[in-house]
């Protein structure tokens, strides 16, 4: 345990330029991930990066079903919007359609309260500016004390260890990827609350490659296409 923690915090300290800013980020314009469970493609999730001087628009749709001998027992589909200015997070809106419940989220910057303002299905109030939505792409994610449901506002509390690099596979094409667990902080939460997640991000670019969680089955992103 004191080896992993160690590792942790040395990665932070040498590479805490790689973690400060969107910088990585400049010159993707899309992502696309193929979405799994239990193996059989289900769906599919796409970001475009919408660029305009100094700010940032990542526009995001997540479209699922899970069907059995021909007939949909679980349908999903989601919409986000999130807005950066000169790397600075300003705002994330998102609805959601999980199975006819919808459920939406808007997550705004206080600047005189410095500080994020939740308006959610889940949640309703402030919260600390450097908790981060949970949307993944954002490699920074790692960092954060606390993310926030893309889905819900819900604020997960989590800690994050480092489990070092490793070569994967996706897709036929090898990746030198940094891996990571995000668990919740909370112990005392029931088990379909908790966050028990491992996310690949390839080491040079920073682009999320990979994500892997069991909730009623093995489901998994894969990058499917970026550019």
């Amino acid at each position: 345990m004191k080896k992993i923690t160690l590792s942790i915090i040395l990665y932070f300290f040498l590479n805490v330029n790689s973690f400060s800013h969107l910088q990585h980020y400049s010159n993707v314009e899309y992502l696309e991930y193929d979405l799994f469970r239990n193996n059989d493609l289900i769906g599919s999730h796409k970001y475009d990066f919408v660029k305009n001087g100094d700010n940032l628009t990542v526009k995001s749709v997540v479209n699922f079903k899970i069907t059995k001998l021909g007939i949909d027992l679980y349908k999903y589909f989601a919409e986000s919007t999130e807005k950066y200015q000169k790397g600075v997070f300003q705002s994330f809106e998102s609805s959601t359609l999980q199975n006819k419940k919808n459920k939406y989220v808007k997550i705004t910057l206080n600047k005189e309260k410095n500080n994020l303002y939740i308006d959610g299905s889940s949640f309703k109030g402030d919260a600390d500016i450097n908790f981060m939505v949970g949307t993944w792409w954002n490699h920074e994610i790692v960092k954060a004390k606390a993310q926030i449901s893309a889905i819900s506002g819900r604020i997960i509390e989590q800690k994050v260890v480092f489990l070092g690099k490793k070569n994967i596979q996706i897709n036929n094409k090898t990746y030198e990827a940094l891996h990571f667990k995000f668990l919740s902080s909370d112990e005392t939460l029931p088990d379909n609350k908790k966050l028990n997640t491992d996310i690949w991000y390839d080491a040079k670019t920073l682009i999320w490659l990979k994500a892997q969680f069991i909730k009623q089955g093995n489901w998994e992103y894969r990058l499917k296409k970026h550019n």
